[in-house]
């Protein structure tokens, strides 16, 4: 595996090595060996799947309140998606900046999205399959987004929205003096 830094602080993409055969690929999704010097002591405490059938559709922008943040570690492995993190921590260099890149089963590479940021994605194929490793649990009462489309953060979304759901549609827009997350 081979990190790479990315614009925003403590955001990687780490680039992973695709066995091909005459019977099809092989590649490591995972290694706390390999990815020590990223996770540190936190482990893996959760495994989710999403799948999204429609092309241009949108999921998030997503991310868990302290005590409940999270690190992510995400992977498309099926179709391609424009993924997505926001520097939400207070007082960041990168506060608000956001990051976009290509995730694909072809490409098979991940994102590591630290505590403090949101996450989201839009299909740019149909039928997309993702992958997360949390470092936390799922904590519903720290659940929180923010909308896809705030003019403060003025994403570049690749294709026009085919879909998405009320709830990701419906979270507010940031208010200009909005100041971040502590972690």
């Amino acid at each position: 595996m081979k990190i790479n830094t990315t614009h925003l602080s403590e955001l990687y993409i780490v680039d992973t090595i695709r066995q091909l055969d005459e019977r099809g690929s092989f590649s490591r999704l995972f290694c706390h060996d390999e990815l020590a010097v990223l996770m540190g002591e936190r482990k893996i405490a959760q495994i989710n799947t999403s799948r999204t059938s429609q092309l241009g559709a949108i999921r998030g922008l997503h991310f868990q309140k302290p005590p409940a943040a999270e690190m992510k570690l995400i992977r498309c492995i099926r179709g391609e998606v424009f993924d997505i993190a926001i520097d939400l921590r207070k007082n960041s260099p990168t506060f608000l900046q956001w990051y976009g890149q290509v995730l694909s089963a072809e490409n098979a590479k991940m994102m590591v999205i630290p505590e403090g940021f949101a996450h989201g994605f839009q299909t740019t194929q149909a039928d997309t399959e993702m992958l997360y490793l949390h470092t936390e649990f799922y904590a519903k009462k720290h659940e929180a987004g923010l909308n896809f489309a705030d003019p403060l953060l003025n994403i570049e979304w690749p294709l026009p929205i085919s879909e998405i759901s009320d709830k990701d549609r419906n979270y507010p827009h940031l208010s200009n003096d909005y100041k971040g997350i502590e972690i």
